[in-house]
């Protein structure tokens, strides 16, 4: 059911104004007719003293803190994040109210725009049906609202942020994994786990979730699938990508695209096996002085960098270290210590940190101050023939514009640096 008239004679604030945000203001402009529009980048404190008072509805960005950090709030405090609260929608809530029944929710801290990439590209060469792909991934979902319309199946790529508020779900969701993650943003796991089982847990009897090995359970009123593949279900499962991980992803397709639109086993191998890698996930970019360049700028966390040094056959040296968001480096620490047949050049914050608490002794491991220090070290330290991973297990932020931009700088430093490209 269409539910735009919802917004018609409200007034309506846009809290956040990047492209999500302006993508609400042009669907606002074109489907409803509200009494007004108005734009705001308060803070969440500034919120919580009046900021959004006077409006009907806030369309919340998803990257906005809310309600705002505080040991403690006053009891009037308290009233007033209620009031502001029951007030706050999101455009995934508006279009999953929408098109949930036909709309396909991919969440999971590792793998989420591969695995969405996979289904998306199997169901539109074997579904005969119109196939969106949007949401985190970079498509804001009310810019497909009209494409959505009639014989359609919508796959969305859904973040911990985007699910936070939520409060419907799509008809078929997808959990993949869970790791530790943002707890800059969520402070314990247990809220990141929290933000993102509304996937799940919002779901209505007649939906379905398929859901990963280390995912906790979950309650809700829909059908669970608990997706472990054993060897034999990964057979026939051929990818032009690196990695155990991106098999494990492309049977949940498999599974998904089978047993809930009717298509084949080989018309889904035969699509997955004509899948590209997205770019920055373990993508070669170049031989430059005889050594293989990867890019694996997505890595934000220690399980991606190590799942890139065992996927990638040719690896040697590993660009670890970003932004540090206070998680665990340990099971990282321990591959380094164990593995010394890789070598690992640190840099910012969390390479700092990461070195700091391996403390001295691996000569395996170093130091460099940024991305450009480490390129020149690693044409110093990979043998020719061998691999050279960016990977950096941390968040971009601070450093870089998103990890898009970190892996472009990289591409770039490994042309200016290497004085001949060999392939």
């Amino acid at each position: 059911m269409k539910t735009d008239h919802l917004f018609n004679d409200k007034k309506i604030l846009i809290w956040g104004y990047g492209r999500e945000g302006q993508s609400t203001e042009k669907w606002l402009q074109g489907h409803v007719s509200p009494a007004a529009v108005e734009i705001s980048s308060a803070t969440p404190e500034e919120m919580l003293k009046g900021a959004g008072d006077g409006f009907d509805l806030i369309i919340k960005s998803p990257g906005i803190v809310w309600p705002p950090r505080a040991d403690s709030f006053t009891g009037e405090e308290v009233k007033k994040i209620e009031e502001i609260s029951a007030k706050i929608t999101s455009q995934t809530e508006i279009f999953i109210s929408t098109f949930g029944d036909k709309t396909v929710g991919v969440t999971g801290t590792k793998g989420k725009s591969t695995t969405v990439s996979m289904l998306a590209h199997v169901l539109s060469e074997n579904s005969g049906k119109k196939v969106i792909l949007a949401g985190n991934i970079g498509l804001p979902c009310l810019d497909y609202y009209d494409d959505a319309e009639g014989d359609s199946i919508v796959v969305l790529e859904l973040s911990c942020h985007q699910l936070k508020d939520a409060k419907t779900a799509p008809h078929i969701s997808v959990f993949l994994d869970l790791y530790e993650e943002h707890l800059d943003y969520y402070g314990s796991m247990d809220a990141y786990f929290a933000a993102k089982s509304h996937i799940v847990s919002r779901q209505k009897a007649g939906d379905k979730a398929y859901i990963g090995e280390n995912v906790p359970e979950i309650k809700s009123e829909s059908e669970q699938i608990r997706v472990i593949p054993t060897r034999e279900d990964l057979c026939g499962i051929e990818l032009g990508l690196y990695g155990e991980h991106n098999r494990i992803n492309a049977y949940f397709v498999k599974k998904i695209c089978m047993e809930n639109f009717g298509i084949s086993e080989e018309a889904v191998l035969k699509s997955l096996n004509s899948f590209e890698a997205l770019p920055h996930r373990m993508k070669k970019i170049g031989c430059y002085e005889g050594i293989n360049f990867y890019d694996d700028s997505i890595s934000t966390i220690p399980e991606a960098a190590i799942g890139a040094a065992t996927s990638i056959p040719d690896a040697q040296v590993i660009l670890v270290g970003g932004m540090d968001r206070g998680i665990s480096y340990s099971v990282l620490e321990d591959f380094m210590k164990e593995h010394s047949e890789y070598k690992f050049i640190c840099m910012y914050a969390t390479g700092k940190r990461i070195t700091e608490e391996l403390g001295t002794g691996l000569s395996n491991v170093c130091y460099e101050e940024d991305l450009e220090g480490a390129v020149k070290k690693a044409f110093e330290i990979t043998d020719k023939g061998r691999g050279c991973v960016l990977s950096p297990a941390a968040a971009s932020y601070g450093y870089f514009k998103n990890f898009e931009e970190r892996g472009r700088i990289f591409g770039e430093l490994v042309v200016k640096h290497g004085s001949d490209k060999s392939v």
